[in-house]
């Protein structure tokens, strides 16, 4: 039997990946990481992976559920990061020159 704490919860935790997706659009259309760091994404990303575990040990589904959503979009979320912070740093050695990255803001 399903309890309301874990609809509840589950409930919660798709709605964190739906908040989270909006970051992930929000980087996706800007293309430079600016007031985030990747470590507390790649914590709460940890933390998501072993929830899954956990929900499922518990046999809570709605939380199992809902935890897809928040992980799969802290991952990513944090893939993001990490490529936009690299090709941004790639190019600011030498904007004209693109061997680090696919990225030229020219076009």
């Amino acid at each position: 039997m399903t309890d309301w704490p874990d609809i509840v919860n589950g409930t919660l935790e798709a709605a964190g990946g739906f908040f989270i997706l909006l970051s992930i659009l929000r980087l996706h259309k800007d293309k430079v990481v600016r007031g985030v760091s990747w470590i507390h994404v790649a914590f709460f990303s940890t933390w998501g992976y072993w929830n899954l575990f956990y929900y499922w040990q518990l046999d809570q589904w709605w939380s199992w559920y809902g935890g897809i959503g928040v992980v799969t979009m802290n991952t990513l979320w944090l893939f993001q990061i990490v490529w936009w912070s690299w090709v941004e740093r790639c190019n600011r050695r030498d904007p004209r020159h693109l061997s680090c990255g696919p990225y030229d803001d020219t076009h």
